[in-house]
């Protein structure tokens, strides 16, 4: 297997973390990015903040000067925004969307034209099981992901035709750093009752998948000539999923906010 050029956002921690290392060892080049770039395994990271597009034309001019081309865009950088819609501050939303849709959007621009040119290339976005159920509290989160694999989907069909190829990656519930901010945004105002709730079925939780399971998806997806649209992968991924397509919705509802 011919080794391939690697980038990955959010590369510091958690499923980027593991990505980085899964692909490095599988004999790939990888190209770490992110803010706590003290944290990125191996010998090639970079300093970027997927909102600042200064720092992401610099990663990609970075990548594209040592080694003349990029085969894979990992887009894993992303943030997590607990909440009641109501109580959600609209300048905290906006921030989540900067990073987990506009943020891949600009990398995946600046990506797109050097792939065309060499008629390849891999982009894989890491969404979640997010992107297809919305659960209360969650509402500014899910949108965020629900948008990101329209964008996804819409971009597969777009350039398939160029020899590129677009997956997406839905974890369920994984080991990660997300901040729970439940409490914080709406503990205490009308909507306390359910945060309080939510926030204590979180905490009784003991599940969660270690994000290696993830990595190892993202690379299948990054090594195979026709990888699937979409890889749901992790604890209760397939079976979250599942409920949210069989269920009425009123159904789904008084499953998810059953105290």
């Amino acid at each position: 297997m011919t080794a391939k050029i690697c980038l990955i956002t959010g590369a510091s921690s958690g499923i980027g973390r593991a990505t980085a290392l899964e692909l490095a060892r599988a004999g790939h080049i990888v190209y770490g990015a992110a803010r706590r770039v003290h944290q990125v395994p191996g010998g090639h990271a970079l300093a970027m903040d997927v909102t600042n597009p200064a720092e992401v034309e610099r990663a990609v001019r970075t990548v594209l000067d040592e080694q003349h081309r990029i085969d894979v865009l990992v887009n894993n950088a992303g943030i997590g925004l607990y909440g009641a819609v109501e109580d959600v501050s609209l300048d905290r939303a906006r921030h989540l969307f900067d990073v987990n849709l506009f943020g891949v959007a600009h990398l995946t621009r600046l990506v797109l034209p050097h792939m065309r040119a060499r008629g390849s290339g891999s982009i894989v976005n890491v969404s979640s099981i997010a992107g297809e159920i919305s659960l209360p509290l969650g509402g500014w989160y899910h949108a965020s992901k629900h948008a990101l694999e329209a964008l996804t989907d819409s971009l597969r069909q777009e350039v398939e035709a160029f020899g590129i190829d677009v997956a997406l990656i839905q974890p369920g519930l994984i080991k990660t750093e997300f901040e729970q901010d439940i409490r914080e945004i709406s503990g205490r105002g009308a909507y306390r009752d359910l945060a309080q709730a939510m926030a204590r079925r979180a905490e009784a939780s003991t599940g969660g998948s270690d994000p290696a399971v993830v990595a190892t998806a993202i690379r299948k997806a990054v090594e195979s000539t026709h990888p699937k649209p979409r890889h749901p992968v992790g604890h209760l991924a397939r079976t979250v999923l599942w409920l949210n397509r069989l269920l009425p919705d009123r159904a789904f509802d008084r499953l998810v906010t059953k105290r």
